[in-house]
């Protein structure tokens, strides 16, 4: 579909246009103004991306609402953006959990409050540029610029050991995309265009659809992340400031998969499958290592962080098993795991605004002051669990199947995940929630407000409609995989 409106354009630029505003007249002393600016901005920004899912047609593969206009003549380098089925729900995800972020640091951000809501606006413009970017330098610029804003955030507004994560998180992510570049730069070289659909359609023999597959898998694990590069993860997330972890776990991981699906199985079908049985594995560990780790933390954010790693592997092992039940399963668990993990983030935010601590042993007996707030911690929780009826269950089902599909054992190990799921998030939840109140500082914690029961409820909303109906996102995505693995399935050699 086309549009004489750029709905894309307008996805990408009134949030960062919002972002530069708050940042020009925002200011400390007129905080209020500054956020209420901000939010509209956010609103605005989610508004935008509305026709898009309108309007958008789930019985074609093309991509739509598409625009291009030439941008450096000299590389045949264009400003080409457009969404298909893989792609149009993450540009909606991510300007929907923008607002939820601004909500979420209302009372909670008191110093440089314009810069901090600045920050989220622009890298929810330059996230969404990396979903609908089809151009390949206007991707890389795009997928690199995120680190910016995310690299502040978290130094100036996170934890004691912020400097530490802030590093951490920005050359891990920033030294496997240079090898992404090199292989962008081969690919102009043999196509002279950084066309994302020509470098598709580019025969390759095997070694050079390695080399690519390696570098691509350099950028996109990191950034997933994959096991054994998940380490930055918990660092940042335990750092980062509540809306900061929000954004990197419901966005930010979701760049690096949507590479995969983009990028390496695509340009490289052949090295793809060959090197399948590897990701796999990798998958695997990460599933059931990642869990168990994840079993022993004391820490609240470290467990989610060590659970998104988990959750994460599955989407890695369902794009790698090609089959069509596996891949789109994949995808819905990118999508519900930026609802669920936004929304555990945001509840660990809420106690530790009450308590200053994110320590488990700290807490019990939440539910006898807060039982507005346990119904959702509880909620969530089950969801991240793999509950059916909820949106965590939906994802890792298929999954499952895939899993089955493709073989059994590996279903089965598979399949391991939600036991340990449920082992690490409602051991959590039993040891904060339920109890006798033991600490006399959480006796005074207050329920939450009206404010963070409306960001937590619509996410519950969102978590619970995918979970029951989640035929109105497999519609969307359902041709567009399934074109995704003709095309991997036909060799290159």
């Amino acid at each position: 579909m086309t549009s004489t409106i750029p709905w894309l354009s307008l996805s990408i630029f009134v949030p960062i246009i919002a972002g530069i505003l708050v940042l020009v007249f925002g200011r400390d002393d007129r905080a209020d103004y500054t956020r209420k600016m901000a939010l509209i901005g956010a609103i605005v920004s989610f508004l935008v991306t509305l026709p898009i899912i309108a309007g958008f047609d789930a019985s074609t593969a093309d991509m739509q609402f598409v625009e291009q206009v030439a941008w450096i003549d000299a590389f045949n380098v264009s400003y080409h953006l457009g969404v298909d089925g893989i792609s149009v729900w993450f540009v909606i995800l991510t300007a929907f959990i923008t607002i939820m972020v601004v909500v979420a640091g209302w009372e909670v951000i008191t110093s440089r409050v314009a810069q901090y809501m600045a920050a989220f606006l622009i890298l929810s413009g330059l996230m969404v540029g990396v979903f609908v970017a089809l151009d390949g330098l206007l991707f890389y610029v795009f997928f690199e610029a995120t680190l910016i804003p995310m690299y502040i955030i978290i130094g100036v507004w996170g934890g004691p050991n912020r400097v530490y994560a802030a590093f951490k998180f920005f050359l891990y992510t920033l030294l496997g995309s240079l090898l992404t570049l090199i292989a962008f730069i081969y690919l102009y070289t043999q196509t002279g265009t950084f066309d994302i659909a020509t470098w598709q359609k580019l025969p390759l023999g095997m070694t050079p659809q390695l080399f690519i597959f390696f570098a691509l898998f350099a950028a996109f694990a990191v950034k997933v992340p994959m096991w054994p590069v998940h380490t930055w993860l918990p660092d940042a997330h335990v750092e980062a400031p509540t809306g900061g972890s929000i954004v990197l776990a419901a966005i930010m991981l979701k760049l690096g998969a949507y590479g995969f699906l983009r990028f390496s199985l695509p340009i490289a079908p052949d090295a793809s499958q060959s090197m399948a049985g590897l990701m796999i594995a990798l998958s695997l560990i990460a599933v059931i290592y990642i869990g168990l780790v994840a079993i022993v933390q004391d820490d609240m954010k470290k467990l989610v962080a060590y659970s998104s790693v988990a959750h994460m592997a599955f989407v890695t092992l369902g794009f790698f098993m090609f089959n069509t039940t596996g891949l789109e399963g994949a995808i819905i668990q990118m999508i519900s795991h930026g609802f669920v993990s936004g929304a555990m983030f945001m509840c660990i935010g809420v106690l530790y605004d009450r308590l200053h601590s994110r320590r488990i042993a700290d807490y019990g007996g939440v539910i006898n002051v807060m039982p507005k707030f346990v119904t959702f911690f509880v909620l969530f929780s089950m969801a991240n669990s793999g509950l059916p009826a909820t949106s965590g269950f939906v994802g890792e089902f298929y999954v499952i199947l895939g899993a089955v599909e493709y073989n059994f054992w590996i279903g089965l190990l598979t399949a391991t995940a939600l036991i340990l799921g449920a082992s690490y998030s409602l051991w959590m939840v039993k040891r904060v929630a339920y109890g006798s109140v033991k600490n006399p500082h959480v006796a005074e914690m207050s329920d939450i407000n009206k404010r963070e029961f409306a960001v937590l409820a619509c996410l519950a909303v969102f978590t619970l409609f995918m979970g029951v109906y989640p035929q109105a996102f497999t519609d969307v995505i359902h041709v567009s995989a399934q074109n995704l693995l003709e095309h991997v399935a036909q060799s290159k050699l």
